[in-house]
């Protein structure tokens, strides 16, 4: 369950208070029974830090420069053993033994 923090708008008292998800919002202040109590936001206090986040989840910008460096690296390194791939398919099909059909009929 989580806890939610409250202030009055009316006599300034602030409290924390454990509530569930599904609980409804209080909105009566205990100390000067008014109707002016809503709940305080704030920032939640939690960093992800790593290489296996996105890159604008608190990323500092010499981090992404090398991350670039790297994804442009491994591009390049792909699109070579690509075309090393293809060039040697073309090598053993050159080189493989072609079937002919022969037409010469015996009579």
């Amino acid at each position: 369950m989580p806890v939610y923090t409250y202030r009055c708008d009316n006599c300034g008292i602030q409290f924390d208070e454990k509530e569930g998800f599904n609980d409804p919002t209080k909105t009566v202040c205990p100390e000067c029974e008014e109707e002016s109590l809503h709940r305080v936001y704030r920032p939640v206090g939690i960093v992800f830090k790593g290489s296996g986040f996105y890159a604008t989840d608190n990323r500092s910008p010499s981090g992404k420069e090398s991350r670039k460096k790297k994804d442009e690296d491994n591009k390049k390194t792909e699109s070579t053993e690509k075309a090393e791939s293809k060039t040697k398919e073309k090598k053993k099909s050159e080189t493989a033994p072609k079937e002919s059909k022969s037409t010469n009929k015996k009579e």
